[in-house]
């Protein structure tokens, strides 16, 4: 049970080291800027609007990118964001700690390299080092982020937080956002989404485990597979899958984006094509990092994509764009 209190949650120390870690990489942004003129008043209204309980998120600006499809970003004030901040420093500790192995999006010590790494360990396991057939049922959950139930959400971390107040202080950002019908959704672009989802998916995480048992089994955001050497046994778990999603979490799967697939004919996931022998990163990443490369890059972009090249077999690719040696 997480037992700080409120007065200690929002504390004026706990605010500026909230501040400090907002601002890394964001000091020439204009908003930031602005804010920054009058830090000791804006830090200082922020806090008592926090201690008097009368804080309220304000609205977002919106934005769209392709990433490389179409999404749809939230951007909220600097104001709001300290607060997100605020609230994922306090929670992230807590809750991390409770976290299955195998879950590694927006995790210290994770991410989507370990993720990979992990998978060819699993597939390396079940395949008894490609000497017999590995099955991979590669499943998405529908539309994740705009799904999430405010209610159900609620209701698990209240599991957790004891302090009504720290419960009113994240209520207040969770329902400052909603996507198709009030009380669903929580925003891409948000810090606290990305702790808030992974505490919620945490009790899909559980029931993987825990509830039907499966060793190879890893989740990175919506995404997720489980590997076993018995493909009607990867059937028969889909209906309890859904089943569970839809009954406790109020997730469909995603209809399109289920399969189950050898390892041996090629297993699209987080970026990667996976094969016993091999990596290949996916056509669509590929074109993308053309389009990026093309011309005079900066040298940070040219830095990430030669680092993400290095995690699987990239040499013509790196050989087009000027980065092999």
């Amino acid at each position: 049970m997480y037992i700080r209190s409120y007065k200690s949650f929002i504390s004026i120390e706990n605010l500026l080291v909230a501040w400090e870690h907002f601002l890394r990489g964001k000091r020439s942004r204009k908003d930031v800027m602005l804010f920054q003129a009058e830090l000791s008043a804006n830090l200082s209204d922020l806090y008592y609007s926090l201690a008097d309980q009368t804080y309220k998120h304000g609205p977002y600006s919106v934005f769209h990118i392709s990433d490389p499809k179409p999404r749809t970003i939230h951007k909220a004030k600097v104001r709001d964001r300290i607060i997100h901040r605020l609230i994922y420093d306090n929670l992230f500790p807590y809750f991390d700690i409770g976290f299955v192995f195998d879950s590694y999006s927006c995790r210290k010590q994770k991410g989507t390299h370990r993720a990979l790494d992990r998978f060819k360990l699993f597939a390396g396991k079940v395949s008894k080092n490609n000497s017999q057939t590995c099955y991979v049922l590669k499943c998405d959950i529908k539309k994740f982020f705009a799904s999430v139930n405010h209610a159900v959400l609620l209701k698990i971390l209240k599991r957790h937080i004891a302090d009504e107040d720290v419960i009113d202080l994240i209520e207040k950002v969770i329902s400052s956002f909603y996507s198709n019908r009030s009380g669903i959704g929580l925003p891409l672009g948000n810090l606290t989404s990305q702790i808030l989802a992974n505490v919620y998916l945490h009790e899909f995480d559980m029931f993987i485990k825990q509830g039907i048992r499966a060793k190879c089994y890893i989740r990175y955001t919506d995404d997720f597979v489980i590997l076993s050497d018995n493909k009607e046994y990867l059937n028969s778990l889909l209906p309890t899958i859904s089943e569970f999603l839809e009954k406790e979490l109020k997730l469909m799967l995603h209809e399109h984006k289920v399969y189950i697939k050898t390892y041996a004919s090629g297993l699209d996931f987080l970026g990667w094509v996976h094969f016993p022998h091999h990596r290949n990163i996916r056509t669509a990443a590929k074109r993308k990092i053309i389009r990026k490369l093309k011309g005079y890059p900066m040298p940070q972009t040219v830095t990430s994509y030669r680092g993400l090249l290095s995690h699987g077999d990239t040499h013509k690719l790196q050989k087009r764009v000027g980065l092999a040696d």
